[in-house]
């Protein structure tokens, strides 16, 4: 039986690599090898931080707290037995639940990028623009090559809502990268006064611009 949660907005298993467990289960019960192999087919690492040992932790709190059950024992080939997992009742409802509040409910995060501009005036301006070129075309990269894969999975007979994920990543990279190229805009258009003010600062003749804390 499933723990009865105490507080709506804190699950028992938090750790989203478990939503993607509850899911997979939908399809048949499965042991932890053959779960990390599905994941890794259908590319999980680029939204889940996979790793075999973070897998068996995140199925031990799912069986702790009843969303699991062992199924069973089996073996394949020269691998040692493993114990095979099922979704629970508790665990479908979970997941359901889950799935709606994350669908539905937007959640403040910290990605590292908005920490990076929230303190960027310590480093010169000219620095700052060389970098965030350079950033640029990482993304722009990525997002290209995010498309070109999902272009060839589709070719090969996968329907596009499978995809939707790298939809979404290639829609945040590229916002990602209009926000850059305007801001290196900002930063180095003489009319802005970003440039001249930013780099005064840093050679000591001008005050901190505003906002900037002493």
């Amino acid at each position: 039986m499933a723990k009865r949660r105490t507080d709506a907005s804190r699950r028992p298993v938090s750790n989203l690599l478990g939503l993607a467990v509850l899911s997979y289960l939908t399809q048949r019960p499965m042991h932890a090898y053959e779960l990390q192999r599905q994941l890794k087919e259908n590319d999980a690492a680029g939204t889940f931080r996979l790793s075999y040992g973070a897998l068996y932790s995140v199925v031990r709190q799912l069986l702790r707290e009843g969303f699991i059950a062992v199924a069973g024992s089996g073996r394949t080939g020269n691998q040692p037995e493993h114990t095979i997992y099922e979704l629970t009742s508790a665990g479908e409802a979970e997941m359901r639940s889950w799935l709606r509040e994350l669908l539905a409910t937007p959640r403040h995060e910290y990605p590292a990028f908005a920490a990076a501009l929230s303190l960027v005036i310590v480093l010169p301006p000219a620095e700052v623009t060389e970098l965030l070129r350079t950033r640029l075309d990482r993304i722009e990269h990525n997002a290209d090559d995010i498309e070109r894969r999902k272009d060839d999975v589709v070719g090969a007979g996968v329907h596009p809502v499978f995809l939707v994920e790298d939809d979404y990543r290639v829609a945040l990279l590229r916002a990602e990268a209009r926000f850059i190229r305007e801001l290196i805009e900002r930063i180095d258009n003489p009319d802005a006064g970003w440039f001249r003010t930013w780099d005064h600062y840093h050679s000591g003749t001008a005050s901190p611009p505003e906002g900037e804390q002493s």
